[in-house]
């Protein structure tokens, strides 16, 4: 990934890369007008330093390590960003916003910067389906772990590291990775911070290395290595030799509800349901969905506490109200996810009808399938599958709708012209004479 260039890279490959970039925009701006975005703006700013980055959504410059810290945290805050399944990490906010911000701070245009956001995504991937569900199991967060590394390959590329600090850099980083999935006990916003703490590691990481600080070189395959630390004992390492071989954007799946990933194939069995039998809430006796064990302790159980989630970002990894939500209002935008829509008693009385059954054929994490039955009053049962995301590999969304879902959020902190000019600047990013451009428009 340190040699990477545009030119070498599939024309498939950097058009998606471009969207996942601007889809990360987007839900930045969008987060930036939000309490906990307007925190990690401020936090920000009381760390400083070089006024060289922007804060998206501000008109206030930072260092870039300080300026991803916020970033990545308001690109992930509103759950609604990118996916790879298998690897089960979120690239955008990690990778493309630290290509933003340490590319401001370099000069860089947008080539460079669209190699290194595509170099960052293509690492943190094959790092996270190296041990496919393995961090999870151990209870860490994988976009917190693998973040950290793919952080560390953008700012790389644009700080021109030397293959020796390349090395020295991904080495520190196995010593900064971190992030535990705690906040799912009680919903509070600690998984919101991880790609913006990865990221300003990973930038921390490649500032070291440039300066002649040493990392270990074994840091994925020693003793005491990255993946036995975290977890996962048998790392299948032959997946690190695939970098610039078999690329993983192709695979990344786009978001259409602002909640965790594995949800989104069972909220669409059940809006199809709603839809397709004209279904009203008062007929619905019960709902059994059918699942892999691993999601179990994230969206499932405490079975109680997912029906009736405590806050609104905890009810975004509590499957039997997001199933619920659709199933009331038939939709589930960011105002399905508020403090005030989590306390609907319409919505609540049929999250409590929402169960689960273990399933031991699905393959997750590497596939994330949706199953849906509903018992009816009179005894009918309804029945839906869904083998895979819509926004994915498989089920693709066109670039329209990823640009709409951009303008929807963006709207939250912008006017619609300069949305507007956003997307054309985006779509153009590899002829961009300065980086600076892209992030001058992100200011309120």
């Amino acid at each position: 990934m340190r040699e990477l260039d545009l030119a070498h890279v599939p024309p498939e490959v950097r058009q998606k890369a471009k969207l996942v970039f601007l889809d990360a925009l987007g839900i930045a701006l969008a987060s930036s007008t939000m309490d906990f975005g307007l925190i990690a703006l401020d936090a920000a700013r009381a760390l400083g330093g070089k006024s060289e980055s922007r804060l998206i959504g501000t008109r206030d410059k930072v260092a870039a390590a300080n300026a991803v810290l916020a970033g990545g945290t308001l690109a992930h805050g509103l759950d609604y960003d990118d996916t790879r399944e298998g690897a089960i990490v979120h690239t955008g906010s990690t990778a493309a916003i630290t290509a933003l911000a340490v590319g401001e701070a370099t000069g860089a245009g947008g080539k460079a910067t669209l190699e290194a956001a595509i170099a960052g995504t293509e690492v943190m991937c094959k790092i996270g389906l190296a041990a496919p569900g393995k961090f999870h199991a151990r209870g860490f967060h994988p976009t917190a772990l693998c973040g950290t590394f793919g952080a560390a390959a953008a700012a790389g590329k644009l700080y021109r590291l030397n293959a020796e600090q390349w090395v020295d850099a991904f080495g520190i980083c196995g010593s900064q990775s971190s992030g535990i999935i705690e906040y799912l006990a009680d919903g509070t916003w600690t998984k919101r911070l991880h790609p913006g703490w990865s990221s300003h590691a990973g930038v921390v990481a490649a500032i070291l290395a440039r300066g002649g600080f040493r990392g270990p070189a074994a840091v994925f395959e020693g003793t005491h290595n990255f993946y036995k630390a975290f977890g996962a004992s048998d790392p299948d390492l032959d997946k690190l030799d695939e970098l610039g071989k078999i690329w993983e954007i192709p695979y990344l799946t786009f978001k259409t509800y602002p909640c965790g990933s594995i949800s989104h194939p069972y909220m669409d069995c059940a809006l199809r349901l709603r839809q397709k039998h004209s279904l009203r809430p008062e007929d619905i006796a019960e709902v059994v969905c059918r699942t892999a064990e691993g999601p179990v302790h994230r969206l499932w159980e405490p079975l109680k506490d997912k029906q009736r989630p405590v806050s609104g970002y905890g009810a975004k990894f509590a499957l039997p109200y997001s199933i619920a939500v659709i199933l009331v209002r038939g939709k589930a935008g960011l105002a399905e996810f508020t403090e005030e829509a989590i306390r609907d008693e319409e919505v609540l009385r049929i999250a409590d009808r929402v169960r689960y059954e273990l399933d031991p054929t699905i393959d997750y994490p590497r596939h994330l399938s949706g199953h849906v039955r509903i018992r009816l009053n009179d005894g009918t049962w309804l029945e839906d599958n869904q083998p895979y995301p819509r926004g994915g590999f498989e089920s693709p969304l066109p670039p329209e709708e990823i640009e709409e879902k951009f303008r929807a959020n963006a709207a939250l902190a912008l006017d619609g012209k300069k949305a507007d000019e956003i997307v054309r600047v985006m779509r153009n990013l590899e002829h961009l004479p300065k980086i600076a451009t892209l992030a001058n428009l992100l200011k309120a």
